[in-house]
């Protein structure tokens, strides 16, 4: 039996900001309780220690490596992702610098923030912008030609994830539930959306995406999905996600922390509580509902969508029907990445700073290519066959697919 997606508006608080005048969505005591919430602690597993492969393929061939820099707090729960358009590379360090590169890995120039970046980082080429966010709380745009700093402008939380730049817009999501509009060429804001922040959640945020020109979806900690106009912020629906389960606050998370998927008139969607699931735009309804929980982002292929679970296995569902395609579990507890599809295999990241390539049909490993770093693996983007990796101490990656 199919349910329709858009059968409930969100009830959830949405303002547009006049000129000169402010509007208080979150209150006090709110922003207190979320701004004290501690990280919750997951219970300890020895990572799978990796098997030489029987028959490796060296498969990817490293472009060049830098390192951005790892100095700041290492507790901070940074997925910091690399920005890449035509050849240029612009990476952001923990300790606050921001680096733009060429395609051989020349520093073009660095802008030193003077502060702990916490998101990031956006780049649109377009509007030769860079975004990234601040542990102080500010929301940072950049030139992307000069790395000379255009404006800030703070928030009431912490932005974790990546903006959503489009549209004149620049989108973040705060860790206190409250998503914002900002001007793409002045940094004030244009609108804003108060979500339902829970007191206890995973301390991490999607990055926004686009659904169509005028559409972004955001998935929130209170395990939603909410879809906004992007110029207005005007709410157009709002559909569960993650449903709670289990007798304490802490079984009972529902964050969706990956970023939604949108793939060829169909969505989907991972929470950590345990539930993927898949939508058909066109008829507005949903394709099935599966038993798997993750805080990364999935990738598809024509015929399947493929997520790294909590547990880290690596997962690959039927993308209409959600059956089970295959199960990796030989990187179980390393803390794998979020799968990317780069040509005929599947990548994932792991705790040593090893990437792996699955072959898509089977899910057998048949590729191991180490970065020599030091640090586990964050965030893996992949444009046409190029794999870009950032580790947690600031080594920086590309790589290019081989051709077979």
């Amino acid at each position: 039996m199919t349910t329709t997606i858009f059968n409930t508006m969100s009830s959830l608080r949405y303002r547009r900001i006049t000129k000169g005048i402010t509007v208080a969505l979150l209150s006090t005591a709110l922003v207190g309780v979320v701004s004290c919430t501690k990280g919750i602690k997951p219970e300890e597993h020895k990572p799978t220690p990796l098997v030489k492969l029987a028959q490796s393929v060296d498969l990817l061939q490293p472009v060049f490596v830098t390192d951005v820099g790892s100095k700041g707090n290492s507790k901070d729960p940074l997925s910091l992702q690399v920005g890449y358009d035509d050849g240029q590379v612009i990476a952001a360090s923990r300790d606050g610098k921001v680096s733009a590169y060429d395609a051989q890995g020349k520093r073009l120039w660095q802008s030193d923030l003077k502060s702990a970046i916490m998101g990031g980082v956006a780049f649109d080429a377009a509007s030769d912008t860079v975004i990234v966010s601040t542990r102080t709380a500010k929301v940072v745009a950049l030139n992307a030609s000069t790395g000379q700093i255009r404006w800030q402008q703070p928030t009431t939380g912490t932005v974790l994830a990546p903006a959503l730049i489009h549209n004149n817009r620049v989108i973040v999501s705060g860790n206190d539930g409250l998503l914002q509009g900002l001007s793409l060429q002045t940094g004030s804001p244009v609108w804003q959306f108060a979500t339902q922040a829970p007191s206890i959640s995973v301390r991490g945020s999607a990055s926004p995406v686009l659904l169509d020109n005028s559409t972004a979806i955001i998935a929130t900690a209170d395990g939603r999905l909410h879809a906004l106009d992007v110029t207005t912020g005007k709410p157009l629906w709002s559909r569960r996600v993650g449903i709670p389960s289990g007798a304490s606050e802490v079984e009972r998370m529902t964050d969706v922390d990956g970023a939604p998927v949108i793939d060829n008139s169909q969505l989907f969607a991972i929470s950590y509580s345990g539930q993927l699931v898949g939508v058909d735009l066109l008829s507005e309804q949903i394709l099935f509902l599966q038993d798997a929980g993750s805080l990364k982002s999935l990738a598809t292929t024509a015929n399947s969508v493929i997520a790294t679970t909590l547990d880290g296995h690596v997962r690959a569902f039927n993308r209409n029907t959600g059956a089970p395609l295959w199960d990796n579990s030989e990187l179980a507890y390393r803390q794998l990445t979020n799968p990317v599809v780069i040509g005929n295999y599947v990548a994932v990241g792991d705790l040593e700073g090893v990437v792996h390539l699955l072959d898509t049909s089977t899910g057998k490993i048949v590729s191991r290519s180490n970065t020599k770093g030091k640090g586990a693996l964050s965030t893996l983007q992949t444009q046409a066959n190029t794999l870009l990796t950032q580790s947690t101490t600031g080594q920086v990656s590309i790589w290019q697919l081989k051709r077979q």
